[in-house]
């Protein structure tokens, strides 16, 4: 029996889990969101305590510290002293060329995430502190990476190459990496449930601060949204998802952007925050539903980008069978559901309202009775995917 604490640093939030494996028996869970806001907080469970209180953590070293005095607090926490975590499960968002599997963590797997910060620098930064810190609470405790991007090694030739010269690929590894590979994986597992068919053509949509959308068949990841770094895809809370190259060399050129304007004007200015002035669904939701055009637009523009992927997967797959939509806005928005769904009969898919307008925590079908596609909403659950994964590397 082993007890794992999953550390899921995500671009504006910490979830974390202690889980006891491999019973699956979560010791204690929450999660640190809107990191650097003024509105930022902290929710916490355990059999001993329930708390959410609103708290401003500036960044993600204070929220990973915040965590750790929590579960080793004498009256909320869940552990009595450092020594009962046997292993840190980390998910690190890019792995590059280098890491295909999950790993114990030593000096040259956290040297080579360092290198990769500038391919996923709202991401692997905030990993990397992740790493940092919990080798400082928990230093007997063995570190373990878990990579978004193994999942999409399956990917074929034809969808994770580019087309620019071969030698970018050959000498510099330039080509489609993706992510959230550890939330596709689980959702995509756990759909399983719903199909009679061991083969299946299954598109799954990750929709949170970072969104991506994959094409699964028979169980193997085949396209996918985001590519070498995961700013392209889906439009996103503060990432714009695809856009025209040519409008870079613009701002640069013409505009007299520096290439480090750009970057941080791609990564963290644009995407849902730079359409609205919000990055937060639920806020642009709320302004959409009081007349605001501009929230609304957003909407419309998010739910046609996600339209289109559906399209050319349902294309690549040569059909398809189930949707599955996920992660925190995946799972709690029936608005932009309901929007992504709509006009869809020419593939087969019919969404039933009153079940797409309940609020569940559970595994659940969303589509009627007739619809040729079964629409699914599955809470993911990359912390359960992690500490799987970190067990096996243990035992």
């Amino acid at each position: 029996m082993k007890k794992i604490l999953v550390i899921n640093s995500g671009s504006s939030s910490i979830k974390f889990q202690l889980i006891k494996m491999p019973g699956e028996i979560v010791i204690a869970a929450g999660l640190v969101e809107r990191i650097g806001l003024d509105n930022s907080a902290i929710h916490y469970k355990s059999k001993k305590m329930n708390i959410s209180e609103q708290v401003k953590i500036a960044n993600h070293e204070e929220g990973l510290k915040r965590i750790a005095a929590l579960l080793m607090d004498t009256e909320k926490g869940a552990i009595a002293n450092i020594e009962e975590i046997d292993a840190i499960g980390h998910r690190v968002v890019h792995g590059g060329k280098d890491f295909a599997d999950t790993i114990v963590i030593d000096k040259d797997v956290k040297a080579t995430i360092k290198r990769l910060f500038s391919l996923a620098p709202l991401h692997n930064p905030h990993n990397y502190t992740g790493i940092e810190v919990a080798e400082q609470v928990f230093p007997n405790a063995t570190q373990i990476a878990v990579f978004d991007t193994a999942f999409h090694q399956t990917l074929p030739e034809r969808a994770y190459r580019y087309a620019i010269p071969n030698k970018l690929l050959d000498e510099n590894y330039i080509r489609v990496y993706g992510f959230h590979g550890t939330s596709h994986k689980y959702v995509a597992e756990k759909a399983q449930d719903f199909i009679s068919k061991k083969k299946s053509k299954v598109i799954t949509v990750h929709l949170g601060n970072g969104c991506s959308i994959t094409a699964i068949k028979n169980g193997k990841s085949i396209d996918h949204s985001l590519g070498f770094a995961p700013v392209n895809g889906l439009i996103m809370g503060t990432r714009s998802g695809d856009i025209d190259q040519s409008i870079i060399f613009y701002m640069v050129n013409t505009l007299g952007y520096s290439l480090n304007d750009v970057s941080e004007l791609l990564h963290k200015k644009s995407g849902m925050l730079g359409l609205t002035g919000y990055s937060d669904l639920r806020e642009i939701e709320e302004a959409a539903a009081n007349g605001n055009q501009q929230c609304q637009l957003a909407l419309e523009m998010n739910a046609y980008r996600i339209k289109k992927y559906i399209g050319a997967y349902a294309a690549a797959m040569n059909g398809l069978d189930v949707i599955v939509f996920t992660a925190g806005i995946g799972e709690n928005s029936s608005v932009l559901r309901r929007m992504v769904c709509q006009d869809m009969d020419y593939l087969g898919i019919e969404l039933e309202n009153y079940k797409n307008n309940v609020r569940s925590s559970e595994n659940r079908i969303i589509s009627k009775e007739s619809s040729k596609v079964l629409v699914l909403v599955i809470p993911t659950n990359e912390e359960l995917e992690i500490a799987k994964q970190s067990y096996q590397l243990l035992v």
